[in-house]
Order: structure tokens, then C-alpha cells, then sequence
């Protein structure tokens, strides 16, 4: 059953809606259609297809807090409920309406209290993604070039570098998801090579990271946002590695060349 509390007042009592599905099908009809703020899951956990419901139903509901109903007392199955991603369990045979007010009303408060960490976590990470581009000091990589920051010298540049950056940050949501290879690391690579030729700095980089990272969170579930956060740790950092290969290059070859005309001298 998927439960609706548009005034959040369960506390007064049962005041919440109940929508019925019969089946996974169903239920994810149900959850693209509507919005919910629980799932009351029955199910039989005593055996396999009851904990393999619940781990679809987690995967169709990554953000709406799950209590299961069951007649099982085993202690064990109980703790591998939770683990698959359980928020609240009830066994049936001593239920009564205050104990599943109770439930519903812990299972909620403790989802949003998880999603709130988690949206605060999230946003000190962007600080200290954004301190880095607001330091005082001017990169290494800036003061050999002489350049300012490519989002104030060349902004439509800039977006253009954001939407590759984001394009190839869910092509790395869709390997992960699907197990498909899409060669990330020689886009990246040609991504630095762009950046390279640009006179980018490292702290452009991580405009480009930060900026995508807020764009993308949009409207989007808080796993997908999640998701979105973890790659783009691993492909900044790749993308890092990628530019500072790039000057290393970038400087053999100008040594080199000064070395030639010392000796054509």
C-alpha cells in the first residue's frame, strides 16, 4: 500500500490516504503517477521472493521511506529487511492502529532526517568545491600563461565545456548502471586536451565540476543526485590527471625546441 499525508499530521491520528497495488508493475505505475510519503510493503519474508520484492521495490523507491508488514518473527530475517533497505517492520499478528501510526510516523521522521544529512553533506561539499575556485591565489598553471578564469574570458566556452562535462558524467552514471563501456577515459583525455589549449587552470576545472554538479541535482532523486556526486569525484580527479599530463607534454616539447636552436646556434 502507498500512503499519502498531504498535511503530515499523523500524529493526531490516522489521517493519511491509501493507495493499493497488487504488484511490483503496478506499484511503479503508481509511484511515476503520484507522490508518496510511504510504502507499506506486505510481503513473506520467510522466504526468497518476499526480500527479493523488497529490494525491487527499494530500486523503484530510492528516497520514500519502506515499512514492512509480515508474519515472520524471525529475528535474522528481520535485521536482513533492514538491510535491503527497510525503514520500519510490523508483524502482522500483533498489530493494532497505534503501533502502525507509530511505525509510519518513525519511518517518515527518520527518512527526512537521513535526506536532510545527506542534502547537508552534499552542499559542504560544493563549498569546498567553490572555496577553491575563490582563493585568493592565482593557480600555478594561471601564472605561466597569464590567463583569468575561462568563465569570465570566454563564457560561452565555458557553457559549452560544462555540457560535455555533463554528458560524460552520465555516460559514467549509465556504465555503472547497465555495465555498458562508453571509453570515459579517452573522452576525458580529448576533454583535457580541449582545456589544455584553452590555458585552463586546475580551479577551472573544478568550476566546470561544481557548476555541472548543480545543474544536474536539479529535480533529480537524491540516489541519482548522490550518484552524480560519486562519479564526478573519480572523473574530476581523472580529468586532473589528464590536464597535468597534458602541460607535462606541453613543456617537453618546448624544451626540446629551445634545446634545437641552442645547438642550431
Amino acid at each position: 500500500m502507498l500512503l499519502k499525508a498531504p498535511q503530515c499530521s499523523l500524529a493526531e491520528g490516522l489521517t493519511f490516504t491509501l493507495t493499493q497495488a497488487q504488484d511490483l508493475q503496478e506499484t511503479a505505475e503508481k509511484l511515476a503517477g503520484e507522490k508518496f510519503d510511504l510504502i507499506l510493503l506486505s510481503l513473506e519474508i520467510s522466504v526468497p521472493p518476499g526480500l527479493n520484492i523488497l529490494v525491487k521495490t527499494r530500486e523503484l523507491a530510492s528516497t520514500i521511506p519502506i515499512v514492512v508488514q509480515t508474519t515472520s518473527n524471525d529475528e535474522k530475517l528481520v535485521v536482513k529487511a533492514f538491510q535491503l533497505g527497510a525503514d520500519g517492520y510490523i508483524q502482522l499478528n500483533n498489530i493494532d492502529s497505534s503501533l502502525l501510526v507509530y511505525q509510519i510516523r518513525v519511518a517518515i521522521e527518520r527518512q527526512q532526517y537521513v535526506l536532510n544529512l545527506k542534502h547537508q553533506q552534499q552542499e559542504e561539499e560544493f563549498r569546498e568545491l567553490e572555496q577553491l575556485i575563490k582563493g585568493g591565489q592565482t593557480s600555478i598553471t594561471a601564472k605561466m600563461f597569464g590567463s583569468e578564469a575561462i568563465r569570465q574570458s570566454i563564457p560561452d566556452i565555458f557553457q559549452q565545456l560544462v555540457q560535455n562535462y555533463g554528458e560524460l558524467l552520465d555516460l559514467a552514471l549509465e556504465e555503472q548502471a547497465y555495465k555498458v563501456e562508453h571509453n570515459l577515459s579517452e573522452r576525458l583525455r580529448s576533454l583535457a586536451d580541449k582545456l589544455g589549449f584553452l590555458k585552463a587552470s586546475p580551479r577551472d576545472v573544478v568550476d566546470i565540476h561544481t557548476t555541472t554538479l548543480r545543474q544536474k541535482n536539479q529535480d533529480v532523486t537524491l540516489a541519482k543526485a548522490q550518484a552524480y556526486v560519486s562519479e564526478g569525484r573519480l572523473m574530476v580527479l581523472e580529468l586532473m590527471g589528464y590536464l597535468v599530463s597534458f602541460y607535462r607534454k606541453y613543456y617537453i616539447g618546448l624544451s626540446n625546441i629551445k634545446l634545437f636552436n641552442n645547438t642550431q646556434s
